[in-house]
């Protein structure tokens, strides 16, 4: 009974630490209470028209062909005749929901919203869309419902496609964005003969908002150097023509719109994004209609060394580069609606076209909105933070684990392991290689599924049935079949292995496939040394389900100690060596397209999560081997020496918490505390769970004789 409440009791304290990351890192900079300001003057425009192209680089769009046309011939037109351009410069984590909320709401990554990704925002905030009379959207169902949940009011109104469209393995992505082109028509023909929808059409501060996620859809599948992908770009610039001839008909060409076209996030050459390369990081910005400069042609070098004015062809065009959340205050000033509230954006002056007092007014209007907040934000933080408990720390390099193995690997020579006699496992390796051909037939076809997948999605056929089947059906086996085996140790830790490595391969993209191989080469020098130390049986002589031998416990000595230190050290290095984390931070679907295509966060992280728990399983195999080894109990002091230390490194990495930066970033370092808090809150669960899979065996029929186990 007292063990049951010391472990209750623990895992009650560990829960409260885990959650407490979330209290003190991760709440939300946001504050309410402000007053929002306007400029009081009349604004050039009516109305605005925001296209924001999902995913779509800088330099995909300002690029010309190699014979000097572009394949964005109209909105090159605008650049270079009638609309003020550059670089709109977006901040980590580049995804499309902190990116669009940089746009439309004025303020950078809100990290409370970690634990939600990057599909909606968890406190509601303020946006030009809430400020404005009446906003219409038109897009993806993951970006449009959160500012419509966001706004005070009825006014914003969304036309979603069905989130079944967003698949990865779509032979023409760019069916999201025609779609999206086809409702704006529909809709401003319906217009003309809906009395009530003309009237509210007809008011002023109104906005129309395109969202086009087939760029970025056809990055991911295709990359963004793809055909499909410069295709997208092109046909956006012809559905953006179509869309400003429409409008400009509807209102009778009164000169009174105002457009910007721009993009949440860029794309690497790989096709991911989320982290703060300059091809995710780059974004194109246009801008032009009423209140907009005209293009201003310079003879004289621009204030820019990055070199991309000459690739461009556009160094007589003067660029006029913002911060992405800058466009905020730009669109509020054009239609005279509120500064959001949150809003962090300077209002870039060179893009307005207006008299000197409409910009001194909007200046002062920019810098009041921004005071208010502060004021807010001074008062809150005098009344609940204690400053002076507050340290600044410094993100963890992974290349330190390669010091600390090194470091491990002169034990055999300092303890002498090295001058005795050599295990020799031969016949253990011989004995184990049992009943697995069939298990190795079924690793290397694994092997193969991901590339056989790759290239039916190159070639737009879509995710084979087959090949959905059989990695659906070995994820669900993994944890059964090694129950399959003899409990012997090396068929039962190679069962373990071929069963998880089948799932693991299956969730890899390149050279992380090497992983499982290598991780294994550890585990069986690291046994062979331990048995070594110890002057214990021959391996192939221990049994997972045979019990310690109560007569051979002992007391604990300092070289458990050791045991239990190498045995916590080699779980995170496998964890934090491999690179696995980032597969979850930085957003790239190519990982789980064996499983699934069609866009699921939920599904996707829990997959991801699969691959990164592989390690720990292997590892926790182990475990029992550790204790025969160290002649101790599961209950006993080992098991608290692994817990201890397991502690204090959690403490550590909660000092190495940030919460700036990418979500890699971000991610990282939380993943870091989670999994070390992970392993004290659940190291006595895993125990178990790996018990069941060493010691344990299913017969699916009646056992048969047998000459050995």
């Amino acid at each position: 009974m007292n063990i049951i409440i010391f472990f209750l009791v623990g895992l009650i304290v560990h829960v409260v630490f885990f959650l407490s990351i979330f209290d003190i890192y991760f709440t939300s900079p946001l504050v309410h209470g402000m007053t929002p300001w306007a400029t009081p003057l009349e604004p050039p425009a009516s109305r605005l028209v925001l296209v924001v192209a999902d995913g779509l680089r800088a330099d995909s769009l300002f690029t010309p062909l190699n014979n000097g046309s572009s394949r964005t011939s109209y909105l090159r037109r605008v650049i270079e005749e009638r609309g003020t351009w550059g670089v709109s410069h977006t901040r980590v984590p580049t995804e499309s929901r902190p990116g669009h909320v940089a746009l439309i709401a004025g303020f950078y990554e809100d990290v409370s919203a970690v634990a939600k990704g990057w599909k909606e925002n968890p406190v509601e905030f303020d946006s030009v869309f809430n400020e404005s009379r009446h906003t219409w959207c038109w897009g993806s169902p993951d970006i449009l419902p959160m500012f419509a949940k966001g706004a005070s009011g009825d006014h914003v109104y969304t036309y979603t496609y069905p989130a079944e469209e967003e698949d990865f393995a779509s032979t023409d992505a760019s069916k999201l964005d025609t779609w999206v082109f086809t409702q704006v028509k529909s809709f401003f023909q319906s217009a003309k003969s809906n009395s009530s929808l003309k009237a509210s059409l007809l008011e002023d501060k109104n906005i129309f908002f395109l969202h086009l996620l087939g760029i970025d859809t056809n990055g991911h599948a295709h990359r963004p150097m793809s055909q499909e992908y410069l295709d997208n770009i092109g046909l956006v610039d012809s559905g953006v023509a179509e869309t400003v001839a429409l409008i400009e008909d509807f209102f009778g060409y009164d000169g009174r719109t105002a457009y910007v076209f721009t993009s949440d996030h860029g794309m690497t050459n790989w096709g991911s994004h989320g982290a703060g390369h300059p091809s995710e990081t780059l974004t194109p910005l246009v801008v032009w209609g009423a209140g907009v400069n005209h293009a201003q042609r310079v003879t004289e070098p621009q204030p820019y060394t990055d070199g991309y004015l000459q690739d461009w062809k556009l160094e007589h065009i003067r660029r006029n580069d913002v911060s992405q959340a800058d466009i905020a205050p730009l669109m509020a000033s054009l239609i005279g609606v509120p500064i959001p509230v949150n809003s962090v954006g300077l209002l870039p002056l060179s893009y307005l076209n207006n008299t000197d007092r409409f910009k001194a007014e909007s200046m002062y209007t920019n810098a009041f909105q921004v005071l208010e907040q502060f004021k807010v934000k001074m008062t809150q933080k005098k009344e609940s933070t204690l400053s002076f408990l507050f340290t600044p720390f410094h993100f963890f390099h992974r290349a330190v684990l390669t010091v600390g193995l090194a470091v491990l690997s002169l034990w055999p020579f300092l303890s002498g392991l090295y001058g005795k006699t050599k295990v020799t496992a031969s016949s253990d390796r011989g004995s184990c290689c049992h009943n697995t051909p069939g298990k190795m037939l079924h690793v290397a076809v694994c092997a193969y599924v991901p590339s056989l997948t790759h290239s039916s999605l190159q070639q737009k056929q879509g995710l084979p049935l087959l090949n959905q089947i059989i990695s659906w059906t070995t994820l669900a086996s993994s944890m059964l079949v090694p129950l399959l085996s003899s409990t012997r140790l090396f068929h039962r830790l190679l069962s373990i292995f071929l069963s998880l490595t089948a799932t693991y391969l299956l969730l890899s993209t390149g050279s992380e496939a090497l992983f499982p191989p290598v991780l294994s080469w550890l585990m069986f020098v690291w046994i062979n040394i331990e048995q070594e130390a110890v002057l214990f049986q021959t391996l192939s002589a221990i049994d997972f389900s045979a019990n310690i031998d109560i007569t051979k416990m002992r007391q604990m000595k300092l070289d458990d100690i050791r045991r239990s230190y190498f045995f916590v050290f080699f779980i995170i290095t496998a964890f934090f060596g491999t690179g696995n984390i980032a597969s979850i931070n930085s957003f790239d679907p190519a990982s789980v397209y064996c499983f699934l295509t069609v866009f699921n966060p939920f599904i996707m992280g829990g997959l991801m999560m699969w691959k990164v728990n592989f390690p720990s399983t292997i590892f926790f195999s182990l475990f029992p081997i550790t204790e025969l080894f160290a002649c101790v109990s599961r209950k006993g002091n080992l098991f608290l020496i692994v817990l201890v230390i397991s502690d204090l490194m959690a403490l550590h990495f909660f000092f190495l918490v940030q919460d700036h930066g990418s979500w890699l970033d971000i991610g990282t370092s939380i993943s870091h505390y989670v999994i070390v808090m992970s392993m004290t809150i659940f190291l006595m669960l895993l125990s178990v769970v790996t018990h069941i899979l060493t010691s344990r065996r299913l017969y699916l029929w009646k056992k048969p004789k047998m000459h050995f186990p």
